[in-house]
């Protein structure tokens, strides 16, 4: 369902392809890299996840909308995404329990959307070219304005973005008379996670990514989490100085997405771009530890390097993704630290993987002092 009953909306890709549509949400013009999510649910989730923070967003399912937007289902207070790109946008929605609906959900938070693009040639291009910058404009559609701020637009290569999603302020989740107290280093933190471990009954501090060390130290925590969050890790020096910094103590060390390629270049392993990042609720992994397989949700265009290129010895992959053998899971060996790439609290996405927060509280009682 479209509120136009002509094509208004415009979407220009740095390689110069265009794609006219209806235009839905804000009334903007916005520039980010785009990327394609082959959920058929959870759009709301997405588009509040800080990963995805600068990022553009193709959602491959036929229909966007049709069931509204609840205000419990944000993972974030603010939007992260640049704009959406879909098939069919539905106005309408069918859910009692939602709040409002997709357009004024999209409208509230600024973001455009441009519906009745042909996401499979859409999708089919991206994957043949590779991720690049797009602009997506529902106030106008003059392509020379749009080619001119692509050319200003950076490349995801060597962008920090962490900071501009991670909190401002230290703030607390869970019981606060738990005798399990967890630093949480917030790089782009979904609820979602806070969640998950507040229900194994961890108490939480989440601090800002820039956080001294003296500040993180005086909640006195006996295991560490590092966050989600979108950016290129290859340029986080500091937050890489203070993971190693946090490893030199030996408390439990859990890691999620960048929290992963952070734990990763605190010991000595390189990230690099993906050509097309795994973005998704449908990702296989094999588990090497066990032999089992999970069906993971997975947001990230970075990775970790291949092992065959590892130097340290102790870092050992304990996942891999069974579509391209890439990294998924490492655990240093002798330490109680490990990370996943994806996401296991899911949110939108399957159960399979929520395993690693049970692992993570028995590290944190087995080393407790």
């Amino acid at each position: 369902m479209v509120v136009n009953d002509e094509k208004n909306a415009v979407l220009v890709l740095e390689n110069g392809s265009v794609y006219y549509g209806y235009s839905h949400g804000a009334q903007t013009r916005t520039c980010g890299e785009i990327c394609f999510n082959t959920g058929m649910t959870g759009y709301q989730e997405i588009f509040t996840d800080p990963s995805y923070y600068g990022q553009t967003i193709v959602m491959t399912n036929v229909h966007l909308g049709n069931y509204g937007a609840l205000e419990s289902e944000t993972e974030s207070s603010n939007s992260s995404i640049r704009g959406v790109v879909c098939r069919n946008f539905s106005n309408s929605h069918s859910r009692r329990l939602a709040n409002e609906s997709l357009e004024s959900f999209l409208i509230t938070r600024g973001i455009p959307c441009i519906s009745g693009i042909d996401t499979r040639k859409l999708v089919r291009e991206i994957r043949s070219e590779g991720a690049m910058n797009c602009v997506i404009s529902t106030k106008d559609t003059s392509i020379s304005e749009c080619m001119d701020l692509l050319k200003l637009t950076p490349s995801m290569v060597g962008l920090e973005l962490s900071s501009s999603v991670s909190t401002k302020e230290i703030y607390y989740v869970g019981n606060e008379k738990s005798p399990i107290r967890v630093a949480v280093i917030d790089f782009g933190i979904k609820k979602s996670i806070l969640h998950n471990l507040a229900l194994r009954n961890i108490y939480l501090c989440i601090f800002p990514m820039d956080t001294s060390w003296e500040r993180i130290m005086e909640f006195q925590p006996d295991g560490f989490f590092l966050s989600n969050g979108p950016g290129d890790p290859s340029v986080m020096g500091s937050s890489v100085e203070l993971v190693q910094k946090i490893a030199a103590l030996g408390r439990p060390i859990f890691g999620i997405c960048l929290g992963h390629q952070m734990l990763a270049l605190a010991h000595g392993i390189p990230t690099y771009k993906m050509d097309k990042g795994h973005r998704g609720l449908n990702q296989p992994v094999l588990n090497l530890q066990t032999g089992r397989a999970e069906i993971t949700s997975q947001n990230h265009g970075f990775s970790v390097v291949d092992p065959s290129k590892w130097t340290n010895e102790l870092v050992e992959m304990t996942h891999r993704n069974l579509n391209d053998n890439t990294v998924e899971g490492i655990r240093i060996v002798g330490r109680p630290f490990f990370s996943v790439q994806y996401h296991p609290e899911a949110s939108p996405g399957p159960h399979d993987s929520r395993y690693l927060f049970d692992q993570f509280f028995e590290l944190l009682v087995k080393h407790k002092n």
